[in-house]
């Protein structure tokens, strides 16, 4: 198995996107009532309308492709035990200054490693603070990434395959990012990986409280009357999740070979799937069409196709359920950060938070949603320079960067690379 690190580009064929275009020039449509465009019913119909014109007639992916490439994207093999060899792609930015911390931003569904693109920069050279090397790569099954081919690869095989990148990258010691599916795998690294994932940071907060679920709710209720109306609407917003906005999982979660046919065939049936949910997820983040298309593209012409992604949901319920609890129990040794946004799906109290770990740092947010690095990114970033900054919960963590001197063995496999 070769451990090489590959510069990589991305360069979709001429003929997947003109495969694209001619099944959106013959895509049917329902017809319209007077609900259409209701978004209580899901995805307004007029929307995925006009998305779907301008995917076949006016939008330009050359363009977009030509953007994402001016990010530092690699690939590798990683060997995860029981699945073989997977071929990662990964985003790689490394930070100009000395010191700086080795952290794995991940993302979940349905995101990508686009929701790095915008704190990148910020991260990796800041004006003062701490700064980052920031590894994000696509997870297996997503974008650029090999899928495996054997079921049962669950969240500990995700957490095994990223903790596995970050040490081929020279990484023995580093600091985790996570929302969405991110969150699990990133916690999961901390429960597998203690000695090497030193701290976490989540924007998003999925927990088993740590006391009986009967006593909770009750007192909950008890305490409801007391609770700022912050806390009231993100408690509102979590039952709209569960009672409205939920059923996605549940199909994806029991049968994900079933809708994996309309994602796979249709454009138009992935493009309504994706875009309910940047509407949905979002605090009324100002879409443009060409990001929701490049988005869904990112999908629509990922190595394992757009039906691998849902699949994650399957393993993590089934095939790996009872592993999958570890990482929403409370996980103890690596040091968490929490950074609550008003809009994501599980708009939790910040006491439950505390069931999740021994907690550094907590910022809440007035506005922001699921994807807050993508939506928010200037507070996004300054929470984790604030976490790991002077002062904060872990700079003990960050400083133990400081000492750590620059290994040359990733530039010097990346130069040869480029030159071989």
């Amino acid at each position: 198995m070769s451990h090489q690190i590959r510069p990589f580009k991305i360069a979709v064929p001429d003929e997947a996107i003109d495969a694209v275009r001619s099944k959106l020039a013959e895509a049917s449509f329902p017809d319209e009532v007077d609900f259409s465009d209701d978004w209580e019913y899901g995805a307004s119909l007029r929307d995925v309308k006009r998305l779907a014109k301008h995917w076949a007639e006016g939008f330009d992916w050359r363009a977009q492709e030509a953007k994402l490439n001016s990010l530092p994207h690699f690939k590798t093999n990683i060997f995860v035990d029981g699945f073989g060899a997977l071929d990662i792609h990964f985003v790689h930015q490394k930070s100009s200054k000395p010191g700086s911390i080795p952290l794995l931003f991940c993302h979940g569904w349905p995101g990508s490693f686009i929701e790095v693109t915008k704190v990148l920069r910020l991260l990796t050279e800041p004006e003062d603070g701490p700064s980052f090397h920031v590894v994000a790569p696509s997870l297996p099954n997503f974008g650029f990434s090999e899928a495996p081919s054997k079921r049962g690869f669950g969240i500990a095989q995700y957490a095994e395959c990223a903790h596995r990148l970050m040490l081929r990258l020279g990484y023995d010691k580093y600091v985790t990012q996570g929302g969405d599916w991110g969150y699990f795998i990133t916690r999961m690294m901390g429960v597998l990986y203690p000695d090497h994932c030193l701290a976490s940071h989540i924007n998003f907060l999925c927990v088993k409280p740590t006391v009986p679920r009967g006593l909770w709710l009750a007192v909950q209720h008890a305490v409801l009357r007391w609770w700022s109306p912050a806390q009231k609407a993100g408690i509102e917003r979590t039952r709209w999740y569960v009672r409205e906005g939920s059923g996605y999982m549940v199909l994806q979660s029991t049968k994900p070979s079933t809708l994996g046919l309309a994602l796979a065939d249709s454009p138009v049936a992935l493009l309504g799937w994706l875009w309910e949910k940047l509407h949905d997820w979002t605090d009324a983040y100002p879409w443009t069409d060409d990001e929701i298309l490049t988005w869904v593209s990112l999908y629509q012409f990922s190595t394992a196709g757009p039906a691998a992604s849902v699949r994650i949901y399957y393993e993590a319920t089934h095939s790996a359920r009872e592993s999958t609890r570890r990482c929403i129990e409370y996980v103890p040794h690596v040091p968490l950060g929490i950074s609550y946004f008003p809009r994501d799906l599980f708009a939790l109290p910040k006491t439950w938070g505390w069931s999740s770990g021994p907690v550094v740092f907590e910022a809440v947010h007035e506005r922001g949603g699921h994807f807050a690095a993508y939506e928010c990114p200037e507070q996004f970033t300054q929470d984790l320079r604030t976490m790991f900054g002077s002062g904060g919960g872990a700079n003990a963590v960050a400083r133990k960067f400081e000492t750590v001197e620059e290994d040359s063995e990733w530039d010097e496999v990346v130069s040869s690379s480029v030159h071989r």
